[in-house]
Parts: C-alpha cells; structure tokens; sequence
C-alpha cells in the first residue's frame, strides 16, 4: 500500500541516490584520467608488464581511464605529486618521507603487506660469493653501488647502518655509484663494475636479485647462468616499514575511499593482476590500510641522514 510515508522515503532515497551519483560525476569532471605512478625498483619494461593488468582493472574500477607511468627516477615521483600529474603513487618508505618534507600534500591510505603477513623489509649489502669481502671492514678503497638518493634500502638506510659503524661512504669507498634502480646495482655487482651493492631484501624467496636470476637477467662471464649461491650478503639492517600508496591530501573523500576500495580488494576481485604483481606468491589481499602518521620514524631517519651529509660534505 502506498502512502505518503512510503512516498517520503522512497524519495529520500532517491535524492541520497541522486546526490552520491552527482558527486561521483563532481570528482570524474575534475579527474576524466587517472595517473598511477610507480618508482624505478625494476627496469621500466619489467614494471609496465608487473603493473598494466592492475592499471586495467583499475579503470574498471573506476570508471575512468587509469594510466600506468613508470618514473625515470624517484625525484620524479614525488614531482609529479606535487605538480598534480600523478595522482596515485606507489613509494618507498624514504622517498614518500622526502615527498612530505618537502611540502608535498599527500594522505597515505595504503602499505604493501608481504607474504609471510609482514610488512617490512631489510637493507643488505651484497658482494659476489667467490670474492674475498666477508664484511664492510673488507671494503675500504671498493667501490660501493648504491640504488637512488630518495631509495630507502639503496641509500638511505645503508648511510645510517654506515654512519653506525663509523663510516662516512664518500671517504671510506673508492668510488659510489648510484646506479638508478635495485635491478641496475645487481647488474653492476653482478659485471664488475661495483665490488658491493646495497639492495632490498625480504627473505631469501623475495628480493629483487631472486626475481633477476628467476628472468635469467644474471649470467657470468662465460655466459651460464647464475644462481643465487654465487651472491652473499655481508651486511642486513633493521626492519623496513614497506612503502605506502599515497594520493594527493586534496583529492575529494569520495574518489579517495573507491581508490583505497580497489586496492584493499584486487585479489578477490582480479586474481590474475595480484599474482602479476606478486608473481604468484600470495594467497590474500597484497595492500592493508595505513595513514601517513605511520611513516614519521622514516621522515625522522631521512631527516638525519640529511644532517648527516651536511656535516660531512
């Protein structure tokens, strides 16, 4: 039966209905496009092809074209957010802390978890296994590879390890190197050209040198292959906090919440560009929830490692 209380409701339903609809058309006037900029971990035709299955199911997500940009280099990251032409960013933990504390405006609403449930990583340092470094006290005069000035695990936290020891790199090491990306400091150990790499490293299954020798990317001089027994760690630091999701403090709530949606449910909704991602490895949702208060400890250690080459320059 319908009456004038049944007519009131379903009319406010209509308008609530009508409301969310025209701020979603709001938020898709101002963003027709949607940018996903990922950092340089991998070279860049590795990460286009981790990375374009979840860029798809993203602009099925939300309804607007979602496009995959691969970063020349951490600056650039951070840049683009500040600019406003990357809208959703994957960092690293040190590189997200130099977006904040050089004035960029971003909310963090996401951290990759790991396999194993964790969300952390190490900074190693390793050598080649049939050298004779078996500690960074070997090393004085080597030359040392070193990933990007904003890398956590390729730069910053190897200068704080460093710095524990004593050690100021530019003065103890023949020559450092930044060589652009995790992948490009392996290949640098891996050719001769560096005698020690700082890299990222979970577990002995997942480390960026585990995914290059899994491709085959990593051979010896006489062209077989190597194996991850022809590399050896000589130095592991303290836990990492996992890089964050980030997106511009600005963006409207709405898009904002069916960004972090998308995210939170990749696996249950798009298996196949989780396990691009994680190269199969994980059995749940790769992303848990997070704020950007989270990440103050590494703004607190880049911030002193920035004193750190102030003093020592």
């Amino acid at each position: 039966m319908i009456n004038r209380r049944n007519m009131l409701a379903g009319a406010a339903i209509l308008l609530a209905a009508s409301s969310l609809g025209a701020q979603a058309q709001d938020w898709k006037a101002k963003y027709p496009e949607l940018t996903f900029g990922i950092i340089p971990a991998e070279n860049a035709s590795g990460v286009v092809e981790r990375y374009t299955p979840l860029t798809d199911y993203l602009t099925r997500q939300l309804g607007v074209k979602v496009t995959l940009r691969v970063a020349n280099d951490y600056a650039a990251i951070i840049e683009g957010q500040r600019a406003g032409n990357i809208h959703i960013a994957s960092y690293g933990s040190a590189s997200f802390a130099r977006a904040l504390i050089t004035g960029v405006k971003l909310d963090a609403f996401a951290i990759d978890v790991n396999a194993d449930g964790s969300k952390g990583y190490y900074s190693v340092f390793y050598v080649k296994k049939d050298s004779p470094y078996h500690s960074v006290e070997d090393l004085k005069g080597k030359n040392l590879g070193l990933v990007d000035p904003n890398s956590t695990s390729g730069n910053n936290v190897p200068r704080f390890t460093l710095d524990q020891k004593g050690i100021n790199p530019e003065a103890y090491f023949g020559k450092v190197v930044f060589t652009g990306s995790h992948e490009n400091a392996v290949l640098a150990l891996a050719q001769g050209t560096v005698d020690v790499a700082a890299n990222a490293w979970t577990d002995d299954s997942d480390s960026y040198l585990m995914r290059m020798l899994t491709k085959g990317m990593l051979k010896n001089a006489d062209g077989t292959l190597m194996k991850y027994e022809d590399f050896r760690i000589i130095l592991k630091s303290d836990p990492i906090l996992n890089g964050p999701l980030a997106v511009p403090s600005d963006m409207p709530a709405d898009l904002k919440a069916k960004i972090a949606d998308a995210f939170f449910n990749v696996r249950s909704r798009d298996k196949a560009a989780a396990d691009k991602i994680y190269d199969g490895k994980l059995d749940r949702e790769g992303w848990a929830p997070a704020k950007t208060e989270d990440w103050k400890p590494v703004v607190d250690l880049v911030k002193f490692v920035d004193s750190l080459r102030r003093k020592k320059s």
